[in-house]
This record gives structure tokens, C-alpha cells and sequence, in this order.
């Protein structure tokens, strides 16, 4: 079996988005021309064909890609500048850098370990960060490199220093995942990339700990779970992935809190396969997938 990079060797993907207006399309497949490469998927959206934004995925094959890679970036500054679009080009064989910070429940960092080592997810993952130890030698047996940095008390702002200094450079992403710790704005500020949140669909209705007891107490017939990127406004920053499961009155807390650890696991390595495959725009507080 191909690895990825081996499956994805000379393909890029170029992101596209700004205002709508005639032409954009037919300026991005004639570049893509032009430098002798195939389009191998094209997804593209128009919120208003008048005057609304426009967002755009290509994927495309160039033989000797990273030959050619800063020609074609280029060529698309020029070519997409006088039409006020936000663009990234990037190579899909080279896997984004992940670091994953969690606290003592696993079952979200035991899932994307488990995805990663099986070649689902296009990551690499340099390190774990937890302020607790509980998940360190589950963590090393995948040969991942695990940190624990306590973060206890009400002024977290050393941890947090700690935190961003190790990722500093090292990292293309940030996921959180169970990491049952507010950041602060200053960390999200510093950290310098995107952040990957994941937590039950409850919010805002139950509010603080044990949520699954005041479902159960409420006597709620849908539970779920929600994967957005983390804003300085705690848990409401833009959505990239969402589902639910059906409980009844027969479950107990505990028996609905199980399933959903289940939906938590299955959203989040959605969101993060999304994320790592440039499939997610942002666009003001809400996301574009394709």
C-alpha cells in the first residue's frame, strides 16, 4: 500500500476565497494550464453570484512539483491579486504537523493516535501535551513524544508559556482534544496557528461539569458533539463538523455519556482529517467544507 505521500507525490491543492465576480474561474484553470498540470478535483461556492464571496478548492497534479512550486506561487499572486482574493497554495505530500493537547480522559487522543498509526489521518504528530500523566505511557507506545505540563490554580499563564515554547515552530496545528482547560486569549494569540476544540453538543444549555446527569435529568433525546476552532470567545468560534446520536429513557448518564464519547470521537477525526486535507475555509464566524 502507497504511503501518503507517496499516494499524493506532485499533487497540490490551492485554496481559494474573497468576492465573487466574473472570471475567477476561468483565471484559475488557465494558471493551472499554463504550468502543464491536471485538475484532479475542483470544488467550488458562491454564497451570491452578486456581490457575495466566492471560495474555491483545486486540487491539481504537476509532474516535478517541487520544482515548480514558487513559480506557481507566483504566478498566482500576480494573477489573483487584482481580484482581492485571499489564496494558499500548499503540497498535499507534505503532512501537517499536529500536536495534541489533552487531559485524563483518552478516548479522543487514544482515537486520532490509533487513526494516525493506521495512515488515516494525513499528520504527523510531534508531540502530546497534558497536565495530567494518566495517558503518558498509552501515548509513548505509539512512539509519539508526550510533555506534561501541570496547570493548576487560577493564573495559568506559566503552563501556557511553557506550552506555546514547545510548540513554537513545530507545529502547523493545534487540536485540544479532551483538554479540559480554558486558554486564555493571550495563548490562543501566541500560539500562532489554528486550534481544534471538541466538546458535547449540550452548550449552552448545560453549562459546567456533569452535563450527561443534567441531559439525563431533562430527559433529552439527542446527544452529540461539536468541532470548531478555538476564538478568543469560549466555544463559539466557527464550526467545521457536527453529528448526534439518539438516546432514550432507559440509558443511564453514564450509559449516554459513553455513546457520547463515541459521537466526540467520530466528529473530531472528521474535523481534523478535514483541516489536514485543506478542506475547511473560515469565513467570519462560520466555515466553508468541501
Amino acid at each position: 500500500m502507497p504511503t501518503h505521500n507517496e499516494a499524493l507525490r506532485d499533487q497540490a491543492c490551492l485554496i481559494i476565497h474573497g468576492p465573487d465576480q466574473p472570471g475567477l474561474v476561468a483565471a484559475v484553470t488557465a494558471l493551472i494550464t499554463r504550468h502543464k498540470a491536471n485538475i484532479v478535483t475542483l470544488d467550488q461556492y458562491s454564497d451570491n453570484p452578486e456581490g457575495g464571496a466566492f471560495f474555491q478548492r483545486v486540487v491539481f497534479h504537476r509532474p516535478e512539483l517541487a520544482a515548480v512550486f514558487h513559480e506557481l506561487e507566483a504566478d498566482l499572486a500576480e494573477t489573483l491579486t487584482p481580484y482581492g482574493m485571499t489564496w494558499k497554495l500548499t503540497d498535499q505530500s507534505v503532512p501537517k504537523r499536529m500536536a495534541i493537547l489533552a487531559s485524563t480522559s483518552d478516548h479522543c487522543l487514544l482515537d486520532l493516535l490509533w487513526r494516525h498509526r493506521r495512515g488515516e489521518l494525513p499528520v504527523s504528530i510531534p508531540m502530546v501535551i497534558s497536565n495530567h500523566t494518566n495517558t503518558a505511557e498509552d501515548v509513548r507506545s505509539f512512539g509519539i513524544p508526550f510533555f506534561h505540563i501541570p496547570s493548576q490554580g487560577p493564573d495559568k499563564s506559566a503552563a501556557e508559556a511553557e506550552i506555546v515554547k514547545l510548540l513554537a515552530g513545530n507545529v502547523d496545528f493545534v487540536v485540544l482534544a479532551r483538554y479540559m482547560q480554558i486558554l486564555s486569549d493571550d495563548f490562543i494569540t501566541n500560539v500562532g496557528v489554528p486550534v481544534i476544540n471538541i466538546h458535547h453538543s449540550f452548550l449552552p444549555a448545560f453549562i459546567g461539569a456533569g452535563p450527561y446527569k443534567k441531559a439525563k435529568e431533562r430527559g433529552v433525546k439527542l446527544i452529540g458533539a461539536t468541532s470548531h476552532y478555538v476564538t478568543k470567545d469560549l466555544d463559539e468560534g466557527p464550526i467545521i463538523e457536527q453529528d448526534v446520536a439518539r438516546v432514550d429513557h432507559s440509558m443511564t448518564a453514564a450509559d449516554m455519556q459513553q455513546r457520547g464519547a463515541n459521537v466526540e470521537r467520530a466528529v473530531l477525526s472528521r474535523a481534523v482529517l478535514w483541516h489536514a486535507q485543506d478542506r475547511v475555509i473560515r469565513h467570519g464566524n462560520h466555515t466553508v467544507v468541501f
